[in-house]
């Protein structure tokens, strides 16, 4: 089994205990317990070295006072201590409010520095913190939500209505065709010679493997003659599930969609493996995409 980059999570999500309120809140107040804060998708990092911030509940207070308007989230379990992720983004600039145990970076260009354990609880904090923001009132009636469950599960107090965490499902493929391999450069990216596999979400009443085809034949007009699974990886920005497959092409003219695909074009091996003698730039090496490459690659 492959494993991409923000997987191997090592917390109990401890489900089983959710439904017990004290517990959630024996949790929360435990001084053993501790806190990773998020601000506006920045994480804190620590001054000292370079590793997330997990602070305790009393050096969060001491700086910040009550955390209980903050919203917070429990992701789990370690070694017996419970991890809770932290909202700040209602603070407007942390580092001059008090807080002194680390200092907030983005997630993007720290990923490939962080340990991996770290970097895949990170990638489930911004998830769920993303989730929570965007359901701060009810779908149906729009009440204000109350969390329960641990912070994973949001109740509307008026209608009942129950919203549960989510991710959205993305179809990535790395589309090949006699020896050589289809990359694409989106629309997205003007500003540079960015090199992928091609990538869409998975629409209602679609499999996998249809979204596969459906994508590359809309963004190129190419047809495919088998889809093979390879791995998938969750992607926090803010927060997909990328399910990754190798495809083979039934031939290799390109139709393309202007509005989706800038240029794309077929690779050999050797190309791919000297993408500067191109001036192109591949995906780097926490992305699935470079996974996909570097399996086709290792199949040739």
């Amino acid at each position: 089994m492959h494993a991409n980059f923000f997987t191997g999570n090592p917390l109990d999500r401890v489900s089983a205990l959710r439904d017990d309120a004290a517990v959630m809140l024996a949790l929360r107040d435990d001084p053993s317990s501790r806190f990773l804060p998020v601000w506006r998708d920045q994480h804190l990092m620590r001054h000292d070295a370079l590793r997330v911030a997990m602070p305790s509940r009393e050096a969060l207070i001491a700086e910040l006072g009550p955390i209980e308007a903050h919203p917070s989230v429990l992701l789990g379990l370690r070694d017996e201590r419970a991890l809770f992720a932290l909202d700040l983004s209602k603070l407007e600039e942390p580092q001059t409010q008090g807080i002194k145990l680390g200092h907030f970076e983005p997630l993007r260009p720290l990923a490939p520095l962080l340990p991996t354990d770290e970097a895949a609880i990170l990638a489930q904090a911004r998830g769920m913190l993303h989730w929570r923001r965007l359901n701060v009132f009810c779908g149906r009636c729009a009440s204000r939500t109350n969390p329960e469950q641990g912070g994973s599960r949001l109740v509307c107090p008026n209608c009942g209505l129950q919203q549960f965490p989510r991710t959205d499902p993305v179809a990535i493929m790395l589309v090949h065709h006699e020896g050589r391999a289809l990359l694409a450069r989106g629309t997205r990216f003007p500003g540079r010679r960015l090199f992928s596999a091609l990538a869409g979400f998975i629409e209602p009443g679609e499999s996998a493997e249809e979204a596969v085809a459906r994508e590359t034949f809309e963004e190129t007009g190419i047809r495919l003659a088998r889809i093979d699974y390879h791995s998938s990886q969750p992607w926090p920005f803010p927060g997909s599930l990328m399910l990754g497959f190798l495809a083979e092409a039934t031939g290799h003219a390109l139709t393309l969609d202007p509005a989706e695909i800038a240029e794309a074009h077929w690779l050999t091996p050797t190309e791919l493996r000297d993408p500067a003698h191109l001036d192109i730039e591949l995906p780097g090496p926490i992305a699935i995409a470079r996974s996909l490459i570097d399996a086709w690659l290792a199949a040739q």
